[in-house]
């Protein structure tokens, strides 16, 4: 059980196409005692996974004049641009969906440090996992 969902939230803070919010809800609902346990690991699974990002968005920067790489110089300009304007809050925005995950690679090429890295995206995807929890507990 936790298993699963610590893979399937890790993987879904990647830039590999996944999501949990869902399996958090279902597993929520096959046992509602483990709530708190079930959100920590969820948590915990898209913090290191978005840490991941961070640590790609460190080197990013050495890659970006290759051909395969898969972000244009451009782009990468633009998301410092927006970075530098909005700073290291915008980290907050980590747990929407299809800006959050590039958020987390950008703080990394922005060479934000880790510790603050950590504190605010914990902030944001634990806040989005106890939102589903509340709804789940609420609807099942």
């Amino acid at each position: 059980m936790y298993s699963t969902l610590f893979v399937s939230a890790f993987a879904a803070a990647t830039i590999l196409p996944a999501q949990s919010e869902a399996l958090l809800a279902y597993q929520i609902s096959a046992n509602p005692a483990a709530v708190v346990s079930l959100v920590a690991v969820a948590t915990i699974g898209n913090v290191l996974g978005s840490v991941i990002n961070w640590w790609l968005g460190r080197f990013a920067e050495r890659f970006k004049k290759r051909t395969w790489f898969p972000v244009s110089e451009r782009q990468l300009g633009t998301a410092q641009r927006h970075y530098n304007k909005y700073g290291r809050y915008s980290l907050l925005l980590s747990w929407v969906p299809f800006i959050g995950d590039p958020i987390t690679v950008v703080a990394g090429v922005m060479r934000e440090p880790l510790w603050s890295f950590v504190v605010l995206v914990t902030i944001a995807k634990s806040l989005r996992y106890v939102f589903i929890a509340g709804l789940a507990s609420t609807l099942f």
